[in-house]
């Protein structure tokens, strides 16, 4: 996407990223939010105190360790070191589209971005977060990659509609949308900060062996069930009873518009949604039926998670979207699987697995030594997928998870 005037930063697939855009007038904006790596109850006091004393990420890092709500993890704070400097270089940094004396005094090229990665858990988010408080940027967005993409074809599918249409015969030109969405993202953004995208930046590891996810906290009570239970069925449903009465609803069927388009559920009470895995993984949904079931609801119950394997590719990756999308948004989650959470995923190349991964590498011309250097072809993604998502779970187990999900008080 051709939007050179715009930075980016990205916390991605092993990754977070930053690049710098147009920057407008300054204005200090902060946004923290919930760190990866330590319980948020006292941490986020701890934030609010720091943006009031501290002038950048290191010394906010540095601050949060003092504070005792932080290790001094010297992955995470090389990491902040490069961000501290790419915040520095953002200062003084603006450009207005509209004046021509600033173009001409205005730096030729924005700061160059940086690119994170790293293990699951490890505190890129958090490290995003706490150089997203500090950059002194009117317009900047920090958006998850599936919103973002959501928004881009949104508009691509508005600025189609609006063209006349074409006449037909072979010297028909097609349209490329593409540039004039950039520039009209790059004009509403001067700093853009997502999840699982690229562009030109420096890369960073960000990987100190430790998934502070997985760190021993607080249980929320029971909410991942095996289907071998003695009458699980049975106790999910007073659990989700149970729940239901400090709703002003019915337990009803609901019906969800997303995108034209009808989503329907078979149970329902106020902000409680009652799914199976079939109904959210073996049918065709995807990220925007996940992001407005997220909007309706805080607690969603999952029924019937059956073991993940390549030869259930596409049911696996909608599962990684929808646990995705709910970490994002708080969502709660309470789940019955076949597998304890740790065995949910078996890597394991089964015949289906082999024949589609064949079929593609011939309609791409792809020989066997030049498929196995690609990670689409080695399960490298889905490995990485995987691990994050049984992290993700773990954590929204947890008893600060599940205040931080309760509407109810927001």
């Amino acid at each position: 996407m051709a939007a050179p005037v715009s930075p980016l930063v990205t916390a991605a697939r092993h990754a977070a990223r930053l690049l710098p855009a147009r920057a407008a007038a300054p204005r200090r904006a902060y946004a923290i939010q919930a760190a990866e790596n330590v319980a948020p109850n006292t941490l986020a006091d701890a934030n609010s105190r720091a943006l009031l004393v501290c002038n950048g990420p290191l010394e906010h890092y540095d601050f949060l360790i003092k504070a005792e709500e932080l290790r001094n993890d010297e992955q995470q704070r090389r990491v902040v070191q490069c961000l501290q400097k790419l915040h520095e270089n953002l200062k003084g940094y603006s450009i207005s589209p509209n004046n021509l004396l600033l173009k001409l005094f205005a730096k030729s090229k924005p700061p160059k971005g940086l690119y994170i990665y790293g293990d699951v858990g490890t505190g890129k988010t958090m490290v995003m977060d706490i150089f997203y408080s500090y950059i002194e940027v009117e317009r900047k967005k920090r958006v998850h990659f599936h919103g973002f993409m959501l928004d881009v074809h949104k508009r691509i599918h508005r600025l189609k509609q609006s063209l006349p249409k074409r006449k037909p015969g072979l010297m028909a030109k097609s349209y490329d949308p593409i540039a004039p969405i950039a520039e009209e993202i790059s004009e509403g953004a001067c700093l853009l900060c997502f999840d699982e995208f690229q562009k030109y930046c420096s890369t960073i590891q960000l990987d100190s062996g430790i998934d502070y996810r997985k760190r021993v906290l607080p249980a929320a009570g029971k909410l991942y069930y095996l289907t071998s239970e003695a009458d699980v069925e049975a106790v999910m449903d007073k659990l989700f009873d149970e729940l239901a009465q400090k709703q002003n609803d019915l337990t009803r069927p609901r019906i969800l518009k997303v995108q034209g388009r009808e989503l329907k559920l078979n149970k329902a009470c106020g902000t409680i949604a009652d799914f199976t895995f079939e109904e959210l993984c073996d049918r065709p949904v995807g990220a925007s039926d996940y992001l407005e079931i997220s909007k309706n609801f805080d607690t969603v119950f999952v029924r019937n998670i059956p073991l993940l394997t390549i030869a259930k590719r596409t049911q696996a990756r909608r599962f990684i979207t929808l646990i995705d999308t709910f970490y994002d948004h708080k969502v709660r989650i309470i789940c019955s699987a076949l597998t304890p959470l740790q065995s949910l995923f078996l890597l394991e190349h089964h015949d289906s697995g082999l024949e589609e991964s064949r079929i593609l590498m011939d309609d791409l011309g792809l020989s066997q030594d030049s498929a196995g250097r690609l990670s689409m072809f080695t399960g490298e993604e889905e490995i990485f997928a995987f691990q994050r998502t049984i992290s993700r779970l773990t954590e929204m187990q947890t008893e600060q998870y599940w205040k931080d999900g309760d509407r109810s008080k927001k």
